[in-house]
């Protein structure tokens, strides 16, 4: 498959969040994937649920070979290696969490199944922090 360009955001609120946003940064890279542009830290209150912990979130726009659910499944599996324990979608509910990766758009597919919704309608439209994170990211 040639090169596609996707656009992620990353979060964390628990532990280091920056560090394990730089963690999580370094296995996307090293699944071959190229990062092509990172927006700036910004740091936000949970969204949709209660927490005292903070949030460090970043955006990223990536090259990658995978297909949209190869690359689902990819960040999916970095989320889990480093600890993540409850996927919101299982859950059925956001709680604090140690790294999240969410697939924001890829190219300009528009995709949905039950795993996975190309664009990210919530971080596009309705998540504030998102919208700051993306404006800084193609600016």
């Amino acid at each position: 498959m040639s090169q596609q360009i996707a656009v992620l955001l990353l979060g964390s609120n628990l532990g280091d969040p920056k560090k394990n946003i730089e963690t999580a940064l370094k296995k996307i890279e090293s699944g071959e994937n190229e990062i092509l542009k990172l927006s700036e830290f910004l740091i936000s209150e949970p969204v949709e649920f209660v927490s005292s912990n903070i949030f460090c979130n970043i955006a990223t726009i990536i090259s990658t070979d995978f297909s949209p659910i190869q690359l689902l499944d990819f960040i999916k599996s970095i989320e889990i290696e480093m600890g993540r324990i409850n996927d919101s979608k299982i859950s059925g509910g956001y709680t604090d969490r140690l790294i999240d990766i969410d697939i924001i758009k890829y190219n300009e597919l528009k995709f949905s199944s039950e795993r996975l919704e190309i664009p990210h309608k919530k971080h596009l439209f309705e998540r504030e922090f998102s919208r700051i994170l993306l404006k800084n990211l193609f600016e």
